[in-house]
C-alpha cells in the first residue's frame, strides 16, 4: 500500500471508486476532471500500471490492473465462470497477441501536432533554437525545455544534441 503515498487524491479517489464496478472500469469519471486535468491524471495512472487502456473503434476505455487494485488496499474479485466455446478461446488468443503488440509498439504523434512540427525543425540539418521554437508553437522556454527531456527523450526515445557557437545561440538536433 506504498503505493498510496504517491497518488494524488483525485487519482486514489478514481481507483477507490473503479474497486466497486464489477468490471473495474474507471469511467466515469467526476464530473470537474475535464480537458488537460482528465488527461494528466489518466497518463499518471497509466505511467504507473494501475490502469490499462483497451481501444475500440470509436473509444478507449481504461480498467484497472491487479496494482491499481494494491494500490487502494483491495484485490480483484474473482470473475464468475462461464461456460466455455471455441469461439471464445479464439478471440481471447487473438486479444492475447494484440496486447503483445500494443506494448511493443513505438509511440507516435500527429503529422499536425505541435510536438510533431517541433521533431521536424529538430531533424532540420540546421536544426532550431529555443527562440525559434518558442516561436513556431507559442510555448514559453521552459516549456521547450521541458518537452525536450519529458515527451521527447523519454517518450519518444530521440536524442537531443546541443551545439553553442562562439556569440550565438544554442542550436539543438535530433538524432
Amino acid at each position: 500500500m506504498t503505493t498510496t503515498n504517491q497518488l494524488t487524491n483525485t487519482q486514489t479517489t478514481i481507483l477507490t471508486q473503479a474497486t466497486y464496478r464489477p468490471d473495474g472500469n474507471i469511467e466515469p469519471l467526476p464530473p470537474a476532471l475535464r480537458g488537460g486535468v482528465r488527461t494528466k491524471v489518466i497518463d499518471g495512472l497509466l505511467a504507473r500500471d494501475l490502469i490499462t487502456k483497451f481501444h475500440y473503434p470509436d473509444h478507449v476505455e481504461y480498467y484497472l490492473t491487479d496494482a491499481g487494485y494494491a494500490a487502494v488496499g483491495r484485490t480483484r474479485p474473482a470473475p464468475e465462470p462461464e461456460p466455455a466455446h471455441e469461439a471464445d478461446a479464439d478471440f481471447e488468443a487473438e486479444m492475447a497477441a494484440a496486447e503483445s503488440t500494443w506494448q511493443d509498439a513505438p509511440r507516435r504523434t500527429r503529422d499536425n501536432s505541435k510536438q510533431a512540427q517541433v521533431v521536424a525543425m529538430l531533424k532540420r540539418p540546421e536544426g532550431a533554437t529555443v527562440a525559434q521554437i518558442m516561436g513556431a508553437t507559442s510555448w514559453q522556454a521552459h516549456t521547450v525545455r521541458g518537452t525536450f527531456a519529458g515527451a521527447f527523450k523519454k517518450k519518444l526515445g530521440l536524442t537531443i544534441t546541443s551545439e553553442k557557437p562562439e556569440g550565438g545561440e544554442r542550436v539543438y538536433h535530433a538524432a
